[in-house]
């Protein structure tokens, strides 16, 4: 679980509502439920004339990603990819037909199946690669959906205002009248920008944050397995992908965990 992002989000919206209150105003001018019908509304209907239903959909599954914090773990694949590339350097590449079931990555899963069926390293990197960038592709459309509902919502939030305010023009001779509904119909304008930048736009940001994760995975996933393909040593291989990882890192701070441990053990 996410707790540093859901702590953030109602930090927010408590510091919103708490620095509202000490301006004495009163809360329930807050609580608009048509703002909140043209904002939302619109938003998500204008999201349905860009994309797919489908896509939409599957972006707000993986929006719940952002909050469960589910991320792959680097150390655990790279140990099973020095086990595997140990196990082929001792009894060759097929041998590893009867660990295949085994494997827990489904992407290192793929490799070494087809590791074991085609005998072309070349062949099989570019099979993996084109299927990494059509991943990576697939994974970067959830993030184009929120940064859509991102530049939407705002825009809705004024026509809500706008509409707010031709409303209360009627009571243009009425001025206690007058400023209580200008109040109130700049509530959209506030929903559109809050849910914006304090909703949409941040998820849209994690979720190209989780999406680099999975293809550096991946990445690290296919050096490994060409890398057993070429019977390379399962330490230079170790070597080779804790130094792919921390260099493609960057700011990560990667730990290089010595799995030579693990060959004997499964």
């Amino acid at each position: 679980m996410n707790f540093s992002a859901i702590i953030a989000v109602f930090a927010a919206v408590f510091l919103i509502l708490a620095s509202h209150r000490t301006e004495g105003a009163s809360m329930v001018s807050l609580l608009q439920p048509s703002a909140i019908m043209i904002v939302l509304g619109g938003t998500f209907c204008a999201a349905i004339v860009n994309f797919k239903p489908s896509t939409l959909m599957n972006a707000l599954k993986s929006s719940v990603d952002v909050f469960l914090d589910k991320q792959p773990s680097h150390m655990k694949v790279i140990d099973e990819i020095i086990y595997l590339s140990h196990q082929a350097r001792v009894k060759g590449l097929f041998a590893l037909n009867n660990l295949v079931d085994s494997i827990q990555d489904p992407f290192l899963k793929r490799g070494i199946q087809l590791s074991i069926d085609f005998n072309n390293p070349q062949m099989i990197y570019d099979i993996l690669k084109a299927e990494i960038s059509y991943d990576e592709e697939e994974e970067l459309i959830n993030s184009r959906v929120f940064e859509a509902l991102g530049g939407y919502a705002p825009t809705f939030g004024i026509v809500g205002a706008v509409f707010g305010l031709i409303q209360i023009m009627g009571y243009i001779q009425q001025p206690d009248i007058l400023a209580q509904g200008i109040a109130v119909a700049f509530v959209s304008t506030l929903y559109g920008v809050g849910f914006a930048n304090l909703l949409f736009l941040p998820v849209a940001g994690k979720l190209k944050m989780n999406t680099r994760e999975k293809i550096l995975l991946k990445e690290v996933v296919l050096q490994g397995i060409v890398s057993i393909q070429m019977e390379e040593s399962p330490m230079v291989i170790e070597e080779k992908l804790l130094a792919y990882l921390k260099y493609h890192n960057g700011h990560h701070s990667i730990g290089h965990k010595k799995t030579a441990g693990l060959y004997g053990t499964r």
